[in-house]
């Protein structure tokens, strides 16, 4: 059985994409290695990318193609200053040379090292191929991107690491974590604690945990406080910092936790809970689309979900919420997107944008509903609904950009997240029609039905009614 960490699921990392920006660095990072484990890196005279499949057909307005330069020069995108992105990808074209690795320095042309192919390799719709030359040898790897930033090859085995390693309570499908809870009588997130605690100590957890909360809060508070057009040619105007500015008002606050105090202060009728909660999953997606740092959660396309849903209840709920109640969440989080990766899929190439935004949704709807006090049955069943009002939800980005209708799916993400949760919490699990496990299985076939040109491939929908030259 795979163990999934909450850390496999919630990752910081760079917009705008987990499967086509994120997913390609890392296997960028992977060739490289393999590479030096060979010996082969300071002899290597060239190296050429083969993005293929959705990859190739929406790469440009992913960044795949920037990705996968950033990658090879050895940056990491959890780490790397994001100021900095544009000075790299600068000198790798007008030098038409990179550093490989941070380690040798060979002629690379942006515009022929670097292929799109449009036909779709057999294993999964994002397939990219890495070929380095010496002077006495040609190697070369294919890796697949299969959703919120997690890196594959056809032929290995994606299951070596539970050989070295099992959780006490090893969960594949709701209905055993369920058990679990039962059996130990404890919560969602005292389950995935107790897993956790297997792979890290209590403190770098609990490190971990609120890094990623920080990085989210952040994220926030830097796409309420930017305004402008966002890159890429759809001229999408940020609206994040108008409407923060209408409902701040003129309230002081020196940083992102100042911030979070004084909006516990400001009005919370119904419709300015629905502008901020709007507006905290707007500002993340702007980020996100303007190549800014998010956390991938479970991927970069549906990264404003959760932040908006925790700083909801944080801002709205609960005032007196704080690192135990953010760890909780996360934590039940990170198990319910598991739960659907192993189950389903995550990756919008595979099943459209019922795998982004409708399992950020539920993942987010089943955190909140543990915070509001529901049951491990009302949780998976807040999973539920959400998922289950995401249904055959297509991905048909404008442009190949995640902008459009990309940012605001986020927005309705974390209020059916919301109005999932306190349906759960007003219903006996008991009667629950559809169980959490019926509607990823339903989530997957509906996946397997839908056309591909619904799936990030830019070819349908929203992405041929709309056209650049409209924007």
């Amino acid at each position: 059985m795979e163990c999934i960490s909450v850390f496999d699921m919630l990752k910081i990392g760079v917009g705008p994409s987990s499967s086509h920006t994120l997913g390609p660095w890392r296997a960028a990072e992977q060739f490289l290695k393999e590479l030096r484990e060979r010996n082969l890196i300071d002899t290597v005279i060239g190296v050429k990318v083969d993005l293929y499949g959705s990859l190739s057909l929406t790469g440009k307005g992913h960044a795949t193609d920037l990705a996968v330069m950033l990658g090879l020069s050895g940056a990491d995108p959890e780490y790397i200053p994001v100021e900095s992105i544009d000075v790299i990808i600068s000198a790798i074209k007008n030098k038409k040379e990179i550093f490989l690795g941070n380690e040798i320095l060979i002629p690379f042309c942006f515009e022929t090292d670097i292929v799109f192919n449009r036909n779709f390799l057999p294993f999964h719709a994002n397939g990219l191929t890495f070929t380095a030359k010496t002077d006495t040898e040609t190697y070369s790897e294919t890796y697949y991107s299969i959703g919120g930033g997690f890196v594959v090859k056809e032929k290995e085995d994606h299951h070596k690491e539970e050989i070295l390693h099992t959780f006490p309570f090893p969960v594949e499908k709701a209905d055993e974590l369920l058990a679990f809870c039962v059996a130990e009588n404890k919560k969602i997130s005292e389950i995935v604690y107790e897993n956790e605690k297997t792979m890290r100590s209590e403190e770098e957890i609990h490190n971990e945990l609120l890094r990623i909360w920080d990085t989210m809060l952040e994220c926030m508070y830097i796409g309420c406080h930017s305004e402008g057009i966002l890159p890429g040619g759809l001229n999408v105007r940020r609206r994040a910092y108008d409407m923060h500015k209408n409902l701040i008002g003129v309230l002081p606050y020196e940083d992102p936790y100042s911030w979070l105090q004084i909006i516990r202060q400001t009005e919370v009728k119904f419709r300015q809970i629905l502008k901020w909660v709007s507006c905290f999953a707007l500002a993340v997606n702007e980020v996100n689309a303007s190549l800014g740092r998010v956390v991938t959660a479970p991927t970069n396309g549906s990264a404003g979900v959760i932040p908006a849903v925790l700083m909801y209840y944080l801002v709205i709920e609960n005032h007196e919420a704080g690192e135990k109640e953010i760890k909780q969440f996360l934590m039940v989080a990170g198990e319910i997107g598991s739960i659907f990766k192993k189950g389903a899929t995550i990756s919008a190439a595979m099943g459209g944008c019922q795998a982004e935004i409708g399992v950020s949704s539920a993942m987010a709807a089943a955190a909140l509903c543990e915070l509001m006090g529901g049951t491990p049955a009302q949780v998976t069943m807040a999973a539920e609904i959400a998922m289950e009002h995401h249904l055959g939800l297509t991905c048909d980005p404008i442009g190949g950009l995640v902008q459009i209708p990309c940012i605001e799916r986020n927005t309705m993400g974390a209020i059916k997240a919301i109005n999932a949760a306190e349906l759960a919490l007003e219903t006996d699990a008991l009667n629950a029609k559809v169980p959490l496990d019926k509607v990823i299985n339903t989530m997957w076939e509906t996946a397997k039905d839908m056309n591909t040109k619904y799936k990030e491939t830019s070819e349908g929908g929203l992405a041929v009614a709309v056209g650049l030259a409209d924007c």
